[in-house]
């Protein structure tokens, strides 16, 4: 694996010092004179909740960590105090993050998991001159030019990209020539950018891809598209989508007994409402992802120990994001979000929660993207997913059709 070791004594050391959460809302703060404060924004309510909840834990576990070590040690120990706003829609998300700088004084804000989210606050970041350190996957995000927004993990043509080419090294692996392939993609910007990374993959392997389908957030009825993929002839099937429409596609082409591979790309397929929602159906379900607990277990064991469920990738990625934030503090030796902003334009570190991202760093380009990490591939294993591939990564070996591929 390329990720740097994470220093498991001195972690887990930390990890049980944790008091109480740190997390506060953002009703009127009441703070000590050495805090820094950096905004949350996540879809704490509404159809993406799952995801904003497990961002939003991520993040308070790691201000728990950062604290329990010391706090910010250029700036005397201070520690972080996290504030939150609640963005459930694209539409919400510019006046919550906009009431969130004008009412504190935050150095950053970290946030938000749905990409069309992310995009409109980061609108009013960008204005405010505050910087937004993201997960989220569209393109977008870090190729309009803005100098404020940073983006831990790779674009969403990247995780496209790697869907198509894990999966199909995964089957060439395991005997089977790939030779058509469908995407099954939600409107969206995170789907729209994942399904245009598949199809120029696609393009460049020579596969034919036999169905290329749209379909609105939101969806109830998936049979018309499941018919469709029946007709295709299609060996292999790309869903793009986020949890209810994962379930809802899964569900119909295992009721209907269609077993070719389905390749998640992500989002929907690799949180634990998807084991629960599908029970049996879920086992064996490949998916591209930005990052595994089993990269980091230390981590993981914790969050799991606190909340009772394995972690996500979510919560991997925005406790790294804080940890960068963290870490540019240190560097730039204050909050001042300018300040913590150049710092984080130059920054260049590995270890830490950093080792939670593949590739185990963090240094971002001149567009604001982490240029050291990469998609991995996870499979559900019983309860949860492991990661299978690349091998540079991968602790289990993938499971193509029942076989287990060497």
């Amino acid at each position: 694996m390329m990720s740097a070791p994470l220093d498991r004594r001195r972690t887990a050391g930390l990890m049980l010092a944790v008091g109480a959460a740190t997390f506060a809302f953002l009703a009127a703060p009441a703070r000590a004179a050495d805090d820094v404060l950096v905004g949350v924004i996540q879809p704490l309510s509404g159809p993406n909740a799952q995801f904003g909840i497990g961002a939003q834990r991520g993040t308070e576990l790691a201000a728990e960590i950062i604290n329990a070590a010391g706090g910010i040690q250029a700036l005397g120990g201070a520690k972080i105090k996290l504030v939150a706003a609640d963005v459930p829609t694209p539409n919400t998300a510019a006046a919550a993050t906009q009431r969130l700088i004008s009412q504190n004084g935050v150095s950053a804000v970290v946030g938000a998991f749905v990409s069309s989210t992310t995009l409109a606050a980061s609108e009013v970041t960008e204005r405010a001159q505050i910087p937004l350190v993201t997960f989220a996957f569209a393109d977008q995000i870090t190729g309009r030019g803005y100098a404020y927004v940073f983006q831990v993990s790779p674009k969403g043509t990247a995780f496209g990209a790697a869907q198509f080419d894990y999966a199909t090294a995964i089957a060439k692996a395991a005997g089977e020539k790939i030779d058509k392939v469908a995407i099954l993609y939600e409107d969206t910007a995170y789907g729209t950018a994942q399904a245009k990374g598949l199809r120029e993959a696609a393009k460049a392997a020579g596969v034919e891809v036999v169905l290329d389908e749209a379909y609105p957030l939101g969806i109830t009825d998936v049979s018309p598209l499941v018919n469709k993929l029946r007709a295709s002839g299609a060996q292999i099937a790309f869903p793009v989508s986020y949890l209810n429409d994962s379930l809802l596609i899964i569900r119909a082409l295992r009721q209907q007994n269609i077993d070719i591979p389905v390749i998640g790309g992500a989002a929907g397929y690799i949180i634990p409402d998807f084991k629960k929602g599908l029970g049996a159906y879920a086992d064996g379900v490949l998916s591209v992802a930005a990052a595994s607990g089993d990269m980091i277990p230390d981590l993981a064991r914790t969050y799991k120990d606190k909340y009772g469920t394995f972690i996500t990738h979510e919560a991997i990625i925005h406790a790294a994001a804080l940890d960068a934030v963290a870490k540019a503090m240190e560097k730039a030796k204050s909050a001042d979000p300018q300040k913590v902003r150049d710092a984080l334009a130059t920054l260049d570190y590995c270890g830490g929660l950093a080792a939670g991202v593949p590739g185990g760093c963090i240094t971002f380009d001149k567009t604001g993207l982490n240029t050291s990490s990469f998609p991995i591939m996870v499979q559900w294993r019983g309860d949860a997913p492991v990661t299978v591939y690349p091998p540079k990564a991968a602790t289990e070996k993938p499971v193509w059709r029942g076989k287990t591929v060497e």
